[in-house]
């Protein structure tokens, strides 16, 4: 049993390290950004590349988490999976180049859907190669990569944005530039060239993959819409100001999403590996103790960010953007609910589930564009970002019931119902300051880690009691 503990924990701390050392360094950049671009600048550069990133699973018909998943399988070429995928994102973007002069007359986009179509392509294909190295268990190299493209975007944000000023191209073409660096890493590194050629390529397979794939092209729609819709509409309904503050407001939740994604990343490899290696028994309770252990430290964590809201805002924003610290306690509120849903996720990906992936994120999407339309008018960026964390909850609801009917597992839904009450209380008192609240966010956290705190110890003593 200790075992794939041990494993699980290792790849963690790899990938975790990796994936910490460039988000962090990505985080430090917010006072840079806050203070080269304003409020209506970073609203268009958060725009431009969330659109790319609703344009990336189309362009690449969802193929990339494929190729992670169907790597993994022992029965399948490798070389094979990796070839198909290749074929496919350059089909789906010789497809959006057909229809290029359609989108580019879109005016919302302000002339910058080449950029647009750039960033998407060059991140498809670093996300192919980064799937199909993480699958092949080279988690050394994966986070390394990572640390790597995060370097040449800070670098190249100070250059275009502090030497030669160019505001929001700049802002995006850092990213881009990474990217074909760090895939031509890769290519070179893992010898890619001998991986993908024409004779690897499999129509049988292509049919196969794209049968799993492309339920999860709704998917990431879905999530994107969870996720991003509401600053599309914080723009057409209040203004790209509050946008822009509201943009900011989330780069703090990402330190959660930090938190979560180096975890998940490793745990996906570990429940899809080690499902043929244990009973179902056991393998429900391997889902139990990790699950009591990941929820304990997403709580934790977001405990301490709500209650330090005002005082990040304050040494990481300019004064320009300070206001901002009033959304930050409901987005990270809903970011655990997000970090949460993905877990029940993973429960799909290791039986294939992508059709169940598409319809419960289908009851979240949904939610959210009425939620986000009846609150955004009455409450304005807040009742997006309320919007947002109901949307996650009842997916959640929705995974919770659903997956046991793949992997039963113990989410132990007495504790998981009292730290969401806690954490519910606390961000009310932070977001109106009601009388006390100061108190208040001390006692919320006084009371997470007591709910908490054990799950982390009992998981770290599995891992080292030998």
């Amino acid at each position: 049993m200790e075992r794939k503990y041990k494993r699980l924990l290792s790849n963690t701390f790899i990938i975790g390290f990796g994936t910490f050392a460039s988000k962090l360094i990505v985080f430090l950049l917010v006072p840079l950004y806050t203070a080269c671009l304003s409020p209506e600048e970073y609203s268009s550069a958060d725009i431009i590349t969330q659109s790319a990133n609703l344009l990336m699973p189309i362009m690449a018909l969802g193929i990339c988490e494929t190729v992670f998943r169907f790597t993994l399988d022992k029965n399948i070429n490798r070389k094979c999976v990796l070839t198909t995928g290749f074929v496919v994102i350059l089909l789906g973007t010789a497809a959006v180049l057909v229809l290029f002069p359609i989108l580019n007359s879109f005016e919302y986009f302000d002339g910058y859907m080449w950029l647009i179509v750039l960033y998407t392509f060059v991140a498809n294909i670093h996300s192919l190669f980064a799937q199909y190295v993480r699958a092949r268990g080279m988690t050394t190299l994966f986070a390394v990569q990572g640390i790597i493209g995060t370097a040449i975007v800070v670098a190249l944000n100070i250059l275009f944005l502090v030497v030669f000023k160019l505001s929001v191209t700049g802002y995006v073409l850092s990213t881009v530039i990474s990217d074909i660096v760090v895939s031509l890493m890769l290519f070179r590194l893992v010898r890619l060239d001998y991986a993908i050629k024409p004779r690897y390529f499999d129509r049988w397979l292509m049919r196969e993959m794209l049968a799993y794939s492309l339920p999860l092209i709704p998917t990431t729609i879905f999530w994107w819409i969870v996720n991003v819709s509401d600053r599309f509409m914080i723009k057409s309904m209040i203004d790209g100001t509050t946008n822009g503050l509201y943009g900011v407001a989330f780069k703090i939740p990402t330190i959660l999403i930090l938190l979560s994604g180096m975890f998940i990343e490793a745990w996906q490899f570990s429940a899809v590996t080690e499902r043929d290696l244990s009973s179902r028994r056991a393998h429900s309770a391997f889902f139990g103790n990790v699950f009591d252990s990941f929820q304990a430290l997403m709580f934790i964590s977001a405990a301490m960010l709500i209650s330090f809201s005002k005082i990040i805002a304050r040494i990481m924003f300019s004064d320009a953007y300070y206001e901002a610290w009033r959304y930050m306690p409901l987005l990270i509120a809903a970011t655990i609910a997000s970090s949460l849903v993905t877990f029940m996720g993973s429960v799909y990906l290791v039986d294939k589930k992508s059709v169940q992936s598409f319809l419960t994120s289908a009851a979240g999407a949904v939610s959210n564009i009425i939620l986000n339309l009846i609150m955004i008018p009455r409450l304005g960026a807040n009742g997006a970002a309320l919007a947002t964390l109901i949307s996650y909850l009842l997916v959640f609801v929705i995974r919770a019931v659903n997956t046991r009917r793949y992997i039963y597992f113990d989410i132990h839904e007495k504790k998981l119902l009292a730290n969401a009450i806690v954490i519910g209380v606390q961000t009310v008192f932070m977001i109106f300051e009601l009388q006390g609240w100061i108190f208040i966010q001390i006692m919320c956290v006084v009371l997470i880690l007591l709910f908490n705190f054990m799950p982390i110890v009992r998981g770290a003593l599995k891992v080292l009691r030998r």
